[in-house]
């Protein structure tokens, strides 16, 4: 089997709870090594991996083809361009870039240089969107009237991860959870016609945006996205009503707590849910109410770059597109238009 040889940028909790263990497991990719600047961690879990000093080392490295882009938001345009002008496909985390111009300056250069470019947004292959998904697609609901989903936590102090806290371009959740839903939305129903958005600041002392509501507009129904901090007491994650019935589900996919925990992934029962978190579907068929608990599919990152090792070996597209990552761009920058002035911006 052809293997692609794989490097990462940066081995913090990203690399090693994210990346690292479906690389390594997946027999199509072989982890070559991570780019560490200060603490050297890589090789005790990986001790055939090398740590590069700097990203120029990386770079250089003519084995490497595939480079992940798992840094701060605000690095992720230069780090990408960077490995494009280098001759590496790339996959860079959420959110994609910092603006519209930055992802589309980066797919012409991925076009120029006859590369490709995957977006990180592994929130598609959980096992709540996955169920979500999967109800939507069969009917059950029939045409969709309203829908919300939700992405919230409780994290009432900052973090110690400065770029996460400190203003700048990629601070704040928007760009961080707010990325994640956004891609949800769009991945269910297509790109809407309009936005409104709230974004606003809830936490003492924080100077980034910490809560967000965010309305998409579509032809025959709204959709509302919604993220924060300050929420103890979450509510069910997707909450979707059409005109034959709704489905509720809460946000519990296992995969990252598990991952955190040190647990190693597996391609048979990994990402499976507790029969306690099933969602709820409430509908009709054939004349017959149903109002009964839907088994949840199986969540699995592995599957994402399952299909990222298919496209870099064929001619399929990669499971999340650079079109992708540019549509949620464009509805991060009109919903930021519409916070600032308090008015709905057509796409």
């Amino acid at each position: 089997m052809q293997q692609i040889k794989t490097a990462l940028l940066s081995f913090g909790m990203s690399g090693k709870v994210f990346h690292a263990p479906f690389i390594d497991l997946h027999p199509g990719f072989q982890l070559i090594g991570a780019w560490e600047r200060s603490t050297k961690n890589i090789q005790q879990i990986y001790p055939q991996a090398r740590s590069y000093a700097s990203i120029e080392e990386l770079l250089n490295d003519k084995e490497v083809e595939l480079v992940i882009v798992n840094t701060p938001t605000y690095t992720h345009y230069d780090y990408a361009k960077q490995a494009l002008q280098a001759g590496k496909h790339i996959i860079v985390e959420k959110a994609f870039t910092t603006t519209v111009k930055e992802a589309e300056e980066l797919k012409a250069l991925s076009i120029q240089q006859n590369k490709k470019i995957g977006v990180y947004q592994n929130r598609r292959w959980d096992s709540d969107f996955k169920t979500v998904k999967k109800i939507i697609k069969e009917g059950w609901l029939g045409k969709i009237n309203e829908a919300e989903i939700h992405f919230d936590r409780f994290k009432p102090t900052l973090s110690p991860k400065q770029h996460k806290e400190v203003p700048g371009p990629g601070a704040g959740i928007l760009k961080d959870l707010g990325a994640h839903i956004i891609d949800q939305a769009l991945c269910l129903f297509g790109m809407p016609e309009a936005v409104f958005a709230d974004i606003r600041i809830t936490r003492d002392q924080s100077q980034v945006d910490d809560d967000i509501d965010i309305l998409l507009f579509y032809a025959a129904f709204r959709l509302r996205l919604k993220a924060g901090y300050l929420v103890r007491e979450a509510l069910p994650a997707f909450i979707i009503h059409g005109h034959k019935g709704s489905f509720i589900k809460s946000r519990a996919d296992v995969q990252e707590a598990d991952l955190v925990a040190g647990i190693k992934p597996n391609t048979t029962n990994w990402g499976t849910e507790p029969a306690e978190k099933n969602g709820l579907l409430h509908t009709e068929k054939d004349g017959k109410v149903i109002r009964k608990k839907i088994t949840s599919l199986q969540g699995n990152y592995y599957d994402y770059y399952d299909a990222v090792y298919k496209a870099l070996t064929s001619e399929s597209t990669m499971p999340v597109t650079v079109d992708d990552g540019i549509n949620v761009m464009r509805i991060i920058e009109a919903a930021i238009k519409s916070s600032d002035n308090d008015w709905i911006v057509d796409l």
